[in-house]
């Protein structure tokens, strides 16, 4: 028989390239063949993987009800006694995220009346959204309910039925004492304590001028307070870093801002 070499190798050329052309070409495990690999970014538009970028926090606020734990500390720092007007029942704590000094994002909490603590938050968040920096911001009995100690670490705080030494005004009627008051960054935002004629807890940020963590008349915190309804500086005296609802402390009533003339 005769074999035609030349034939055969023809044929086996054509089907061998047939089979490279199809689709379906056999792994030899039954697996469907790896598709190509794809060009990165850097290969098909000339241009340099951009880094995954981390994603920030956002406030995150949360109300909670005083922790029994929480209310123990406090009642032993003295921030609550015979003669203060709130219970823990009256209050809250409002926890939520803040930018510090170093820009960088830190959790806080203030201890506030309930009737309060929705304007809080609303306030606090445009405060983080805006990145206002707030160097702390712990409830006082960290402080052993020392206000002084509290101002001098540069601590942004709300409640505290302060101290007898220490009070501004009768617990009753006090808007710290009722939960309707914040001070914010004190070393920033000073305030003329008569009792020892000094700006306390320093006269350093005493001018009135822009700055990181200062209020000043018409800016940022002062608008988002006053547009709640919230007072600056309700006192006889310069009080840069204090907010409150209205003096004598009264329930909190939203709208009033809405109303003023």
């Amino acid at each position: 028989m005769i074999t035609h070499r030349p034939l055969v190798g023809a044929l086996a050329a054509l089907l061998f390239a047939a089979v490279a052309c199809s689709g379906d070409t056999d792994t030899g495990d039954g697996a469907a063949p790896a598709d190509p690999p794809e060009s990165s970014p850097s290969e098909s538009s000339g241009g340099a993987t951009p880094p995954a970028r981390a994603e920030t926090p956002g406030a995150d606020p949360e109300i909670r009800e005083v922790s029994a734990e929480q209310w123990a500390d406090m009642v032993a720092a003295g921030m609550w006694r015979e003669g203060c007007p709130v219970t823990r029942e009256q209050l809250r704590r409002v926890e939520i995220n803040h930018i510090d000094f170093d820009g960088e994002v830190a959790r806080g909490a203030l201890v506030v009346n309930a009737d309060v603590a929705d304007s809080v938050v609303r306030i606090f968040t445009r405060l983080y959204e805006e990145e206002f920096p707030i160097r702390r911001m712990r409830p006082v009995e960290h402080y052993d309910g020392d206000n002084n100690a509290s101002l001098a670490d540069d601590n942004t705080a709300a409640y505290n039925c302060r101290h007898p030494d220490q009070i501004n005004a009768p617990p009753m009627e006090s808007p710290h004492a009722n939960g309707r008051a914040v001070d914010i960054n004190p070393l920033e935002n000073p305030w003329m304590d008569l009792r020892c004629e000094c700006w306390s807890p320093s006269g350093e940020h005493r001018e009135r001028v822009e700055g990181p963590g200062k209020i000043v008349e018409g800016g940022l915190v002062w608008r988002l307070f006053t547009e709640e309804g919230w007072i600056w500086e309700n006192i006889d005296v310069p009080d840069y870093m204090h907010f409150d609802t209205g003096y004598p402390s009264e329930p909190f009533a939203p709208d009033r801002a809405a109303d003023a003339p």
